[in-house]
């Protein structure tokens, strides 16, 4: 190409010389006699064109290099220096280059994206991104975590070259920022009701939210947004205070499934909308506000992003839902055996993961020894300790707005199903044992001719899917990552046809609530002999010399269908700590916060919200593996309440009849509440996990603690 140097167009021919010659402008699509036919200005308008593109076309400017010059003026030059070694010659068919092509651009593009947050454009959106938000406002702590996750898997790729076979991954986000919710509040006055909402129920709450109306703008971007998607999606909560180092907030929002399948998409816009508007709702109700209170945070601080993601899973006739779910965790609090602490713990369950996060039953394994399984160690315990229920998104069921909004117990577009009903799908086949009662034996494959046993043996013992490797190998990362503990949830999609490969996602990370661990706490043979209770199994560390009450679930009159009636008594008792600062002692059998009333006491956030320290008891009644995987734990260990577990084992025990000889200060049908003139000393140490209640009066100067002037209980 020659330019005169004083044309008086100069500046024009060199413009033009950029533009068409090497490629700054778009890529304009010629025949071989120069006649333009098409024009690309991006690479997905690229990929967009490409199929409909003459063979000759296409042929005409690959022999000239257009295609790898065109990247390379985009700064895409790995991608057009990989793209210029290849010759006309090595495509026998146009048509082998022209797929190629459209391969190699959809493959740079979803990996230039992978880990980037991509600003929603409804002008020019390229929806193959795995991360966008709308919205100026913040992400949240969740979807920080998110994000954080994607940029590293991106950054260090040493966890998808371990395990070559596994599609491993983040899904398909979308992420409302606070600016969204900041504006709904704004628009609708909604923050006067902060100045009440003591005096309001929930559900009045609940219902002023429903009832605002929606911002404009942001109903028109989640419009476009459902016009892309057409797959179940998860509609999260992402707040400033979720997911923070020391207070996470873990589990106090909403979160719900939608099966998005809808014919109408102004139907699936409403539903969209509804669930958007349901976890803003959820900030401003009882439980997160009170867990505020017992933060350094006020409610009035936070703001709410919100997650819209695409649903881990695979459809089984009218459900949908993941192979496995589950959280792990990278340090184990309740060690046993050759375990260590550091080898980290995991909680599997199949179908979608609200069973783990609420504490349900689910199979708990050490990633490092995944056989070793001492709560399957009898064909009893496997009857008695396996899941038996599992949870799945409807996929034909569109609820109606009363149903949303009729409380937090209800998930209108959630099937519990149990084991026997979902016989025939094949992944609950591939997890299942088989327990055949006629010689009381359990074998490690499915067979229609005994009952199914949720064992989970082709993965953890005959590793046909690495998940012990992959759970060991992240959360050591997630931890280098990090720079702490951390918690991270999981769902796996598991292949049921020839060629598919199975999928790992990352849903979420988080830092573990962790006690301080730096005050030497001594526990002698004089404190065990003088205690009213002792404990092995405790979480904590340090000393508690300022309670002088204790409130425990009556063993005589407890009856395990009255869970729920106990957790609300819980509440009324908590309530007359509302305003004296004071703390108390909490003992009841079975896993506090459990949503399955038959595990131990549903009891919230806002029941408890003055506890100081938890004890959980094992009966015969009641069997359930110690608390380590649910929301409601990881709530309670970061605030450093002692969380203590008297095992029907060893050495552990409560001396009740000491408390019943204490005239009670309250008493319901199933609890009695004891206060002491002086208070009780609780000594914790939290390197032998073990605790001890003594009596007031009790442990003298030589039973203090070591070397310690200024020992406190961790929280």
């Amino acid at each position: 190409m020659f330019i005169n140097k004083n044309s008086s167009t100069l500046n024009d021919q060199i413009r033009n010389f950029f533009v068409s010659d090497l490629g700054f402008g778009p890529f304009v699509f010629r025949l071989p006699d120069g006649e333009e036919i098409e024009r690309a200005g991006d690479l997905r308008a690229m990929e967009r064109v490409l199929p409909d593109i003459p063979d000759e076309s296409i042929v005409y400017h690959a022999m000239n290099n257009d295609f790898s010059r065109w990247f390379m003026a985009r700064s895409e030059i790995d991608f057009a220096l990989k793209l210029k070694p290849y010759k006309i010659s090595d495509f026998p068919d146009p048509k082998d280059l022209k797929t190629f092509l459209i391969q190699s651009i959809r493959a740079r593009r979803k990996g230039s994206r992978q880990g980037q947050i991509i600003d929603f454009d409804s002008e020019a959106f390229d929806w193959d991104a795995d991360f966008m938000k709308t919205g100026n406002g913040s992400l949240g702590g969740k979807a920080r975590g998110l994000a954080f996750m994607a940029s590293q898997i991106r950054r260090d790729p040493a966890l998808q070259e371990k395990f070559p076979d596994v599609d491993i991954s983040i899904p398909q986000t979308f992420v409302i920022s606070t600016e969204g919710f900041k504006s709904f509040v704004e628009q609708n006055r909604l923050s006067k009701l902060l100045d009440f909402a003591d005096d309001i129920p929930d559900q009045e709450i609940v219902r002023q939210f429903v009832q605002a109306k929606f911002p404009a703008r942001l109903k028109k971007n989640l419009e476009i947004y459902l016009k892309a998607v057409r797959y179940p999606i998860a509609v999260r909560s992402s707040s400033l205070f979720e997911d923070a180092h020391y207070q996470p907030f873990a589990g106090l929002y909403r979160t719900y499934m939608l099966p998005n399948s809808h014919s109408s998409l102004e139907k699936r816009l409403d539903r969209l909308i509804m669930a958007v508007k349901l976890v803003y709702a959820s900030t401003y109700l009882k439980a997160p506000r009170s867990y505020a209170r017992s933060t350094m945070h006020r409610t009035e601080d936070e703001e709410m992003a919100v997650i819209l993601q695409q649903l881990t899973g695979q459809a089984h006739g009218n459900y949908f839902y993941p192979s496995i779910s589950g959280v792990a965790k990278s340090y184990n609090f309740y060690p046993i055996a050759h375990l260590k602490a550091e080898d980290g713990i995991a909680y599997i369950a199949l179908g979608l993961g609200k069973i783990v996060m609420e504490g349900g039953k689910t199979l708990r394994f050490c990633p490092p020894y995944p056989t070793f399984l001492p709560q399957y160690s009898a064909v009893k315990d496997v009857l008695e300790n396996s899941q038996n229920f599992f949870y799945a998104l409807k996929l034909d069921e569109f609820p109606d707005d009363d149903l949303f909004i009729r409380g937090p117990a209800d998930d209108p577009t959630l099937a519990k199903l149990d084991l026997s009903e979902a016989a025939d799908h094949p992944v609950v086949r591939f997890l299942s044992s088989t327990y055949h009662a006629g010689d009381n034996r359990i074998r490690d494959s499915f067979s229609p001719d005994g009952f199914p046993v949720l064992t989970f043996a082709n993965i953890l013992k005959y590793s046909s899917f690495p998940l012990a490797g992959l759970l060991a190998e992240v959360t050591q990362i997630g931890k280098r990552w990090m720079g702490s503990s951390v918690e991270i949830e999981f769902a796996v999609t598991l292949p049921q046809k020839e060629g598919q490969r199975p999928g790992f996602s990352l849903l979420q990370i988080r830092p573990m609530g962790r006690y301080q661990q730096n005050f030497r706490v001594d526990i002698g043979p004089k404190d065990i002999e003088t205690a009213f209770c002792y404990s092995t199994l405790s979480l904590g560390n340090g000393e508690y010399k300022d309670i002088r009450d204790v409130v425990y679930v009556d063993p005589e009159t407890f009856d395990p269908a009255k869970t729920v009636q106990i957790a609300a008594e819980i509440n009324t008792i908590n309530a007359l700590f509302n305003h004296n600062q004071k703390k108390y002692i909490l003992m009841g059998p079975g896993r506090w916060g459990s949503s399955d009333r038959w595990l131990g006491i549903p009891v919230s956030w806002n029941d408890i919200s003055n506890v100081g320290v938890m004890v959980e008891t094992t009966i015969e009644s009641i069997k359930a593996d110690p608390s380590q995987g649910s929301h409601f734990f990881q709530n309670i260990t970061s605030l450093g309440i002692s969380y203590i577990t008297i095992s029907d084992k060893g050495e552990d025990f409560i001396d009740y009849e000491f408390l019943k000889r204490r005239e009670p200060e309250n008493t319901t049908p199933f609890l009695k509440h004891v206060r002491f003139e002086a208070p009780i000393l609780i000594r914790v140490d939290g390197k032998t996990s073990r605790a001890v209640f003594l009596p007031p009066g009790e442990g003298g100067p030589e039973n203090t603690v070591a070397d310690s002037p200024q020992a406190r209980p961790a929280g």
